[in-house]
């Protein structure tokens, strides 16, 4: 790890493929841009899940280098305070949707790497998407699937550490679907007594169900406490 100057701040680089080039603590991350820690490296397994475990995660947009985060406050989402509106809970009761777990992985991660209307490039590259099929593959990557009958209408996918469920992305094709499944999701968490969803960055969307903002301080003292379970995080991403 190394460290280079940008205009009066510190900004460290990771050698790449050498795990050795480790992550600076996460006090280090510049305030502005908020959370920014690191530069470079890449996506391979081990790295990615030493960075979740420290509270840091990747995010840049394709011809930029790996940009590694961990922003101050962090939006979090207790599994068992998510806000559901009447009219959701309506939606969910009527079964307008089917939904399942580790049944489209793929598919879901491609309805999250579409370009939204907000934005023309999308942070989910193609590399980006290898090294999360990967973790998918080795059992640390979890999606949740949104059906209306045979198409698929939303989902989302994050990382399984402990009892801490990493949220990466969702989408939506047909309104609340990515709602119904994150509802989904907060009741399977509650179910095997997982204690947190990393949200990572707040939202309107993530705040009107019941996330809430935690100093960083705290998010990785929760983790320290919760990200130890291997053997949970391979019971749920077998579900």
């Amino acid at each position: 790890m190394t460290a280079r100057t940008t205009g009066s701040a510190p900004l460290y680089w990771l050698a790449d493929k050498v795990m050795a080039s480790t992550f600076p603590k996460v006090s280090a991350a510049l305030e502005e841009p908020n959370g920014l820690l690191a530069c470079g490296g890449d996506l391979e397994p081990q790295r990615l899940l030493d960075a979740y475990r420290q509270g840091i995660f990747p995010w840049y947009v394709q011809g930029q280098p790996i940009l590694w985060w961990s922003p101050d406050p962090r939006c979090v989402l207790a599994p068992d305070r998510i806000r559901v509106s009447r009219r959701l809970a309506r939606t969910i009761r009527q079964g307008k949707f089917r939904v399942t777990f580790n049944q489209a992985f793929p598919a879901v991660i491609e309805g999250c790497s579409a370009p939204r209307e907000a934005a023309a490039d999308t942070w989910i590259t193609s590399e980006m998407t290898t090294a999360y099929l990967r973790l998918h593959a080795l059992g640390h990557a979890v999606s949740v699937e949104c059906w209306q009958g045979k198409a698929l209408a939303g989902g989302l996918y994050g990382v399984v550490m402990g009892r801490v469920f990493f949220g990466e992305s969702m989408f939506s094709r047909i309104t609340d679907a990515s709602k119904v499944a994150l509802v989904h999701l907060a009741r399977r968490l509650c179910d095997q007594d997982f204690r947190l969803i990393d949200c990572q960055v707040y939202s309107d969307h993530l705040h009107s169900l019941g996330a809430q903002l935690l100093p960083r301080s705290a998010f990785t003292q929760l983790l320290s406490e919760h990200c130890a379970a291997s053997q949970r995080q391979k019971q749920f991403a077998g579900a």
